[in-house]
């Protein structure tokens, strides 16, 4: 098995975290335990942006956001457009959603798009540095692993948070 046979098996994991999600009511997606600003649902829409905008950084091609039409379906408006990272308590908590649907058909895209994009590359593409602003610097490899990582660490907070008692 080669790494980028790893990389396309990683990158459905966050995918089904988030199916834990599906069909909840809009209460549990958009609530916030113990008063944090992120809900699940900014936790979901987070998930998916972050690979998302890294994703078409890497590729050069377009954000599945824009040219999937869920900046319209998910109903964020200009809230759903950026990454979430640096986000307010008032900008993390104007990601609101009646339905997970739309925020899961997103992820479920995005995923499609990441193993596309693994498929497309040579196993010695992973070594090419990307980032040359961090020590050591960011090859392709390591972007693609931190980028579904961090993917699943989020989608494994949404699950905990939506089982979580209200400590608010």
């Amino acid at each position: 098995m080669d790494a980028r046979e790893v990389l396309i098996e990683f990158a459905g994991r966050p995918l089904a975290a988030a199916q834990t999600l599906h069909g909840l009511p809009a209460e549990a997606l958009n609530r916030h335990p113990a008063g944090h600003p992120n809900s699940p649902a900014w936790l979901l829409w987070h998930a998916g942006r972050e690979i998302d905008l890294q994703l078409a950084d890497l590729s050069g091609g377009e954000q599945v956001w824009t040219h999937g039409g869920f900046a319209r379906r998910s109903g964020l408006g200009a809230a759903g457009d950026d990454l979430g990272l640096g986000h307010t308590p008032e900008q993390a908590r104007a990601i609101e959603v009646e339905d997970a649907g739309p925020l899961l058909e997103y992820l479920a895209e995005v995923t499609d798009a990441l193993r596309s994009y693994v498929r497309s590359l040579a196993e010695e593409d992973l070594d090419v540095v990307v980032d040359d602003s961090w020590d050591p610097p960011t090859t392709r490899g390591v972007r693609l692993v931190s980028m579904i990582d961090d993917a699943a660490q989020h989608l494994g907070q949404a699950a905990y948070a939506v089982g979580a008692p209200d400590a608010s």
